[in-house]
C-alpha cells in the first residue's frame, strides 16, 4: 500500500480529531464508559475475533481490556488536569504564575502484535482516545478481525466517525512514513528499527515496546513447586507468544536438578502448540548450538514446550527474542552470579524473582529490565495502573498506566506575567551585573558564600546613601 492510499485516512483522521479534542475530556470518556459496557455486553463476541480458545482470550485480553477502560475513567481526568507547579519559584521570577497542559499529540498510529491483537493495540487506542487524539491502527497480518469488532463497538459508544480507522494489515511501511504525529509499535526489535529508520524523514516519535528475553532469578530459598508451576505456565500462556515469557532461568546450582525435575512433571498437561515455521528452524538452529556447547536439551519436540538444562551465560540461545515455548536452566553460583549472567542480554523487558520476600525485593531493585514480579509472572503486568515498556534493544516509553496515557500527550506551558515587575526590560548595567552575580551567590551558595554576598549587598546600599 502506497502513500497515496493512506493520505485519505491520515487527512479525515486529522479533521475528525480535532472535533474530537474540541469536544473536552468529560465527553471523551463518556463514550469510554460506553464502551466498557458493550465489551461486557459482547464479551464471548470480541473473544471470538481472536485465533485462541474463548477461555484465554477472555482472560488475557477481553477482561484486561475493560480494566484499562475502567482506568482512564477514574484516573484521566486527574492526570490529564492543568497543573499549577507550587512551591519554588525563583524569586526573580515574582508575580509570574504557570500552567501545564497536557494536549492531544493529533493523530496516533499503532503498529499493532499479532499475540495479543485486542489487548495491546485496543488498550493503546483507548488511551490515545481518552487523551483527544484520532487514532490509525495497522493491525498484524490475519488480525484485523479484533480492531474492526472494536471499531464497531467504539461506533456504537458514540464514537464521531474518522476518530479511530482500522487500517489495511499490509499498510505498515507506507503509514510509518506518512507524517502521523505519534507512533506505537509492539514488536520485534528489528521491526522496530525498520520503523525508527522510516519515521526518522518525518521526525515522528515514537513509543517502542519491543521484544524480550526474559529472566527468572530463583533465589536460595525459593519455593521450587511455585517456580515449576509458574514456569509451565509460562510455557503454556499463548504458545510461548509472549514477550514476557520465561526464557532465562537463573537457579542456584544446588537448586538446579529438583527444579528441572519438577518443571518437567508439568510440561506433558501443556497442550502442543503452532510455532511458525521460520521461527521453529530458527530455534532449532540455536538449541544445536547450545548443544554443541555444552547445554543439554531435556524435553522438546515438535511444538511441545523445550527445556534446555545446564545452559551457560553468553549462548547465543540465551540472546536472541524467539517467540516458541521455550526456556533454559542456568544454573549459577549465587545471585550475584546471576545479575551478572542476566546483564548480559540485550533484552530488557521483563523479569520475575522468585524468593524470601526481602531478598526478592532486594533482587527487584538491582535487576535491569521495565517490570519484575516478585514470586509470579506476567499475570501482574495485566495491572491497567502499571506502565509497561522496556529498556535497551526492548525498547523505550511506556504504554499503560499514567504514564502510558501521559505519553499519547503534549506538555505545554504557559506562563503569565500578573505584577508590574518587570525589571529584564531595562538594560542591564555593570553595577547590574555585580548584583547579579551576589544574588546567586546569596541564594546558591553555602554559608561563606552567602555571607559575603550579604556583606557585599550591605556595601552597595551605604554607597547608594546621600
Amino acid at each position: 500500500m502506497n502513500d497515496l492510499v493512506i493520505t485519505p485516512f491520515l487527512s479525515h483522521a486529522r479533521n475528525a480529531g480535532q472535533a474530537w479534542a474540541a469536544l473536552g475530556l468529560p465527553a471523551r470518556l463518556a463514550v469510554i464508559g460506553r464502551l466498557r459496557g458493550l465489551i461486557a455486553r459482547d464479551a464471548m463476541a470480541l473473544a471470538a475475533t481472536v485465533a485462541r480458545s474463548p477461555a484465554d482470550t477472555l482472560v488475557a485480553e477481553v477482561l484486561p481490556l475493560a480494566e484499562a477502560a475502567r482506568f482512564l475513567l477514574r484516573r484521566a481526568p486527574t492526570l490529564l488536569a492543568p497543573r499549577h507547579p507550587r512551591g519554588g519559584r525563583p524569586l526573580w521570577l515574582f508575580g509570574v504564575r504557570a500552567r501545564i497542559l497536557r494536549e492531544p499529540c493529533g493523530v496516533v498510529l499503532i503498529l499493532a502484535p499479532s499475540n495479543y491483537p485486542l489487548f495491546l493495540s485496543g488498550a493503546q487506542a483507548l488511551q490515545a482516545l481518552a487523551a483527544g487524539n484520532a487514532v490509525c491502527v495497522k493491525p498484524a497480518p490475519e488480525c484485523k478481525a479484533p480492531m474492526q469488532a472494536l471499531a464497531g463497538l467504539l461506533r456504537e459508544a458514540g464514537l464521531p466517525d474518522g476518530v479511530f480507522q482500522a487500517l489495511d494489515p499490509a499498510a505498515g511501511e507506507a503509514a510509518v512514513r506518512a507524517g502521523f504525529d505519534h507512533i506505537v509499535l509492539t514488536g520485534s526489535a528489528e521491526t522496530g528499527q525498520r520503523v525508527l529508520a522510516a519515521a526518522a524523514d518525518t521526525l515522528t516519535p515514537a513509543t517502542m515496546e519491543l521484544s524480550g528475553s526474559d529472566a527468572v532469578f530463583v533465589l536460595p530459598g525459593a519455593d521450587l513447586d511455585l517456580v515449576a508451576a509458574c514456569l509451565a505456565y509460562g510455557l503454556r500462556l499463548n504458545g510461548g507468544a509472549t514477550c514476557i515469557a520465561p526464557r532465562r532461568v537463573f537457579v542456584m546450582h544446588g537448586d538446579a536438578t529438583a527444579l528441572e525435575a519438577k518443571l518437567l512433571a508439568r510440561l506433558p498437561a501443556i497442550p502442543a502448540a503452532t510455532v511458525p515455521t521460520a521461527t521453529a528452524t530458527r530455534l532449532s538452529t540455536l538449541m544445536e548450538q547450545a548443544v554443541a556447547e555444552g547445554a543439554r536439551v531435556a524435553s522438546g519436540g515438535p511444538g511441545r514446550p523445550m527445556v534446555v538444562a545446564e545452559a551457560r551465560p553468553g549462548m547465543a540461545l540465551l540472546q536472541q527474542d524467539v517467540f516458541a515455548p521455550w526456556l533454559a536452566l542456568v544454573p549459577v553460583a549465587s545471585p550475584e552470579a546471576a545479575l551478572t549472567a542476566a546483564a548480559d542480554c540485550p533484552y530488557a523487558l521483563g523479569a520475575s524473582v522468585f524468593g524470601p520476600p526481602a531478598a526478592a525485593q532486594a533482587m527487584a531493585r538491582r535487576v535491569q529490565a521495565g517490570s519484575v514480579c516478585i514470586n509470579d509472572l506476567i499475570v501482574p503486568t495485566a495491572d491497567p495502573r502499571l506502565p509497561f515498556g522496556g529498556r535497551r534493544r526492548s525498547g523505550f516509553g511506556s504504554t499503560r498506566g499514567a504514564e502510558g496515557l501521559l505519553g499519547m500527550t503534549v506538555v505545554k506551558t504557559v506562563s503569565e506575567r500578573r505584577s508590574q515587575f518587570r525589571p529584564h526590560l531595562t538594560a542591564a548595567t555593570a553595577n547590574d551585573a555585580v548584583q547579579f552575580a551576589a544574588m546567586t551567590a546569596l541564594l546558591h551558595g553555602d554559608w561563606r558564600v552567602r555571607w559575603t554576598a550579604l556583606r557585599s549587598f550591605a556595601a552597595q546600599g551605604r554607597n547608594r546613601m546621600p
